[in-house]
């Protein structure tokens, strides 16, 4: 394996791990979040021993030729069998703990049979990458080499078949994340596969090192990294989901806060932006800003425009959602600049703003305050404000509604 694929390979794993790891610190007894964490940490192992470099300083410091190749063999071993035990779980069902024991058991023996083999088996030349094809036919070294190949290829074939299969009946981020992780254990059989054959060829007096090496190594990282990513789909989706959600409605509330945004302004009434936040964040302080901005507004407001404006909206649409999102739309833009004339007029005071009162709509602000709209019409609002040809139209409605009230 080349030393700085390997590495990336590693650090990419590992980091993952480390960003879970506070969530495994806090829920320390899930045996799903456990499972995670093994399969991100043993990859990133199997990887970190697997690199060329890192198998000369296993075996420089431990003084015995080729000792990386057992515990490389282990790693593979043990990181094969927790992604068959994390698909146990996520499966669920009767018996679920009994089937992930029983994986536990079995592959603990495998690990302890790789150990023993290679005590007993005879390695004096040191082989950095293709010990299983150069030792295939050596005593105890060769059932070594069969027996984690056999067991990998094991598996990882019953985590593809049970993740494939599985995928079929669910939808979502874990689907996504079965067929990925389904994906993975197909790289990872290949890699079992392709060091198979040339351990085959070797028996028959064959060589073929680059089946043994370049495409199984390649094999390798693909199935390794498609794995990680398959375990973290189902968890990350659903946060993705709500990020892209969260940031659809921040932008589509654009045009609203841009109406508001003068008033804002002028009165201080927008907290500071969060920086380095999350789509979340962001979308609360901005529906936060209009909030403050339509509190300002109520002694604004006009009655009258908003009852004209939704009945022709009505008339258009058909829509009663669209045609009281339309009105809103009209009713807080002439409000705004009937705000901010009454500000360039002189008034300092917010209690002072004179609001447009035409004959039979005493109380207007009261109707606003128990009629304003709420946070999920904001944004059926903004798409007015963005598009609607009623909204434009009504423009001037402030200073015709000033008109009117002073012949009155």
């Amino acid at each position: 394996m080349n030393g700085l694929l390997g590495y990336v390979s590693c650090a990419v794993l590992w980091l993952v791990l480390v960003v879970k790891a506070p969530d495994l610190v806090r829920h320390r007894d899930d045996p799903y979040l456990r499972t995670i964490c093994a399969v991100l940490g043993l990859g990133g192992l199997c990887f970190l021993l697997g690199a060329p470099p890192t198998v000369g300083a296993v075996n420089r410091l431990g003084q015995i030729p080729n000792l990386a190749a057992p515990l490389t063999y282990a790693a593979i071993t043990a990181c094969s069998a927790a992604s068959q035990i994390l698909v146990v779980l996520w499966r669920g069902g009767p018996g679920v703990h009994r089937t992930a024991r029983r994986w536990a058991l079995a592959y603990t023996g495998v690990v302890l049979c790789i150990a023993v083999l290679f005590l007993l088996g005879d390695a004096p030349v040191e082989r950095r990458e293709d010990l299983d094809t150069y030792y295939a036919t050596t005593p105890y070294l060769r059932e070594m080499i069969l027996l984690y190949l056999v067991g990998h290829l094991t598996a990882v074939s019953v985590t593809g078949v049970s993740a494939l299969r599985w995928a079929r009946e669910v939808r979502g981020p874990l689907r996504a994340g079965l067929v990925t992780l389904g994906a993975g254990a197909v790289c990872g059989a290949g890699y079992s596969l392709s060091k198979l054959v040339a351990v085959a060829a070797r028996w028959s007096g064959q060589d073929w090192p680059s089946l043994g090496t370049d495409v199984a190594q390649a094999a390798a990282g693909l199935g390794a990294l498609l794995t990680a990513a398959g375990v973290l789909i189902p968890v990350a989706g659903p946060r993705l989901a709500e990020w892209r959600r969260a940031w659809r409605t921040y932008v589509r509330l654009a045009p609203l806060e841009r109406e508001l945004d003068d008033i804002l302004a002028r009165r201080r009434l927008r907290l500071p932006r969060p920086r380095w936040s999350s789509p979340v964040t962001q979308l609360i302080w901005r529906q936060t800003s209009i909030h403050n901005g339509l509190s300002h507004l109520d002694a604004h407001v006009d009655r009258e425009l908003y009852d004209e404006t939704r009945e022709a909206a009505l008339r258009t649409t058909g829509d009663p959602e669209r045609a009281a999102a339309t009105a809103w739309a009209a009713v807080i833009s002439a409000a705004a600049r009937a705000c901010l004339t009454d500000h360039d007029g002189g008034a300092t005071d917010p209690a002072p703003w004179r609001a447009v009162r035409r004959p039979g709509y005493a109380g207007e602000s009261e109707w606003f305050q128990e009629r304003a709209p709420g946070t999920d019409a904001l944004v059926r609002i903004a798409d007015a404000l963005a598009g609607s040809p009623l909204v434009r139209a009504t423009a001037g409605a402030p200073a015709i509604a000033a008109e009117r009230s002073s012949a009155v």
